[in-house]
């Protein structure tokens, strides 16, 4: 049900100050009910690629000064807690909680359960206000010490990566060998797709970052575009399959587990079946607005999270998706398309 169409408009390769004059109604804030816009300075765009096919996707890009990509969550799930040894943060010069050696020496993550509550920011400066379990942010924009002052409050914070595009604005931009560099991506200037069946190549570069982000001392990972396969020759320049799919989704499983981090199925819906007993959770983009969430079952019934956004500009009727996701035991939020700071949830 996954579709690699449609992608969010804003993108810009120069950091502009992005403000949200439009507050929800409705919208969260531990201290009153409601989330205040930080006017915040945005890089390059986010983007998820929609399973419904007509909503966009998101990634957030470098910002100016790197601030961009914040979130923010609440009190945080600590079953099957990942407290390995320290391990180093390289230029944030933190500890990271989940450290490639300490999540060796435990193999254990943090789980996230079926119904909990999260947050969902890549652009815009990052407000930590918003009383939730779980945050999602960019793995460049976001440095450790955010990442340590969330997990002060008792939340679990989730690194945003994009696994199938190459994206030339990133800080490893020059570590991928044009021989797996693809086609273009459609509206994404300076994005092309990934060749996921090259793991002798493609590979080394996703450990590089699941090992930063296991040392910024993130609890897991989304992995953006792990859908690329659905492309195919036509789309992708490469000629890509479900089984290529699939095999790629349990090889960054099995690399997010050695790390000490979970891992959460990104849309990719026809996978749903498979892989809910492999990855940890999920993360949609409009299931309910494209009518697929149902799906995702396999994740609820296993007492995973299903990590549900609805976007603004579908007109969805976020009152019918939230009752939906209620009796379902679905995280539905309503974002705007860009991801920056203000969140509706559910009643």
């Amino acid at each position: 049900m996954s579709s690699l169409g449609y992608h969010s408009a804003f993108r810009s390769a120069k950091a502009a100050v992005l403000v949200w004059p439009l507050i929800f109604a409705g919208c969260s804030n531990a201290a009153d009910g409601r989330v205040d816009v930080v006017a915040g300075t945005a890089g390059s765009g986010p983007r998820d690629t929609s399973s419904a096919g007509a909503a966009g996707s998101e990634r957030a890009g470098a910002g100016n000064g790197g601030a961009a990509g914040s979130e923010h969550g609440g009190a945080q799930n600590l079953a099957g807690s990942n407290s390995g040894s320290a391990g180093s943060a390289g230029s944030a010069g933190s500890a990271g909680k989940n450290s490639a050696a300490g999540a060796a020496a435990t193999g254990t993550w943090e789980q996230i359960p079926a119904g909990t509550s999260w947050q969902w920011q890549l652009t815009g400066k990052v407000d930590t206000s918003v009383a939730v379990k779980v945050y999602d942010l960019d793995l460049y924009d976001v440095d450790a010490a955010t990442v340590s002052a969330l997990h002060a409050k008792g939340i679990q914070v989730i690194c945003y990566v994009s696994v199938g595009s190459y994206e030339d604005w990133r800080p490893d931009a020059a570590d991928f060998p044009p021989a797996i560099l693809g086609k273009d991506y459609p509206d994404w200037p300076g994005e092309r797709f990934l060749d996921i069946r090259a793991l002798d190549k493609l590979g080394p570069i996703m450990e590089k970052r699941l090992d930063l982000c296991a040392a910024k001392g993130f609890d897991g990972v989304e992995p953006d575009n792990m859908d690329v396969f659905e492309g195919g020759s036509a789309g992708t320049g490469f000629p890509l399959t479900e089984k290529d799919g699939l095999s790629y989704a349990k090889w960054l499983t099995e690399q997010a587990h050695a790390r000490g981090l979970s891992i959460g199925q990104k849309n990719t819906s026809e996978l749903a079946t498979q892989l809910a007993s492999v990855m940890d959770w999920a993360l949609t983009e409009d299931c309910f607005d494209g009518n697929w969430c149902s799906d995702m079952q396999p994740y609820i019934a296993r007492g995973k999270a299903v990590l549900m956004s609805e976007y603004t500009d579908t007109g969805v009727n976020f009152g019918n998706a939230c009752k939906w996701a209620k009796a379902q035991q679905f995280s539905a939020i309503l974002k705007d398309r860009d991801l920056s700071a203000p969140v509706q949830f559910c009643p």
